[in-house]
């Protein structure tokens, strides 16, 4: 891989909800740049051009269990392996400042790239305000 993984990598505000974009999802332009005040770290992964073209984060209480979030790789750099470095970047960071359990939920057709990661997939569930699921559908 030519692209290198950096931790707390320099990200303007508007970079991640582009990236969001990208790929389908909504923007949430409101939670940056709260949500790099707010996690424990992220990582970021730029092209050639100096574009943000992978990014995710762990959040959580710094204690022993983190939470990943927001794996994005942008559309034209999907399937060579910068989701799989940045994920496995994350992790490292989080064994590195002491966090001994990450979670993270995916959608089932994610399932095998979670594993190919390290993760064990197991039962879990997911609440949601009946206020956040009108914000994610907007």
């Amino acid at each position: 891989m030519n692209h290198k993984v950096i931790i707390n990598i320099p990200i303007d505000t508007n970079e991640v909800p582009d990236l969001r974009e990208l790929v389908g999802w909504s923007r949430r332009e409101e939670d940056y740049p709260t949500l790099f005040e707010r996690c424990n770290f992220w990582a970021g992964v730029r092209d050639e051009n100096d574009i943000l073209i992978g990014f995710g984060y762990v959040c959580g209480m710094g204690l022993e269990h983190g939470y990943m979030e927001d794996i994005i790789i942008h559309p034209m750099y999907q399937g060579q392996g910068i989701g799989s470095e940045l994920v496995k970047e994350l992790l490292r960071e989080s064994e590195r400042i002491g966090l001994g359990i990450i979670t993270v939920s995916f959608e089932q057709n994610k399932t095998n790239f979670y594993k190919a990661c390290g993760f064990t997939p197991g039962s879990g569930g997911v609440w949601r305000s009946s206020t956040c699921l009108k914000l994610h559908t907007q």
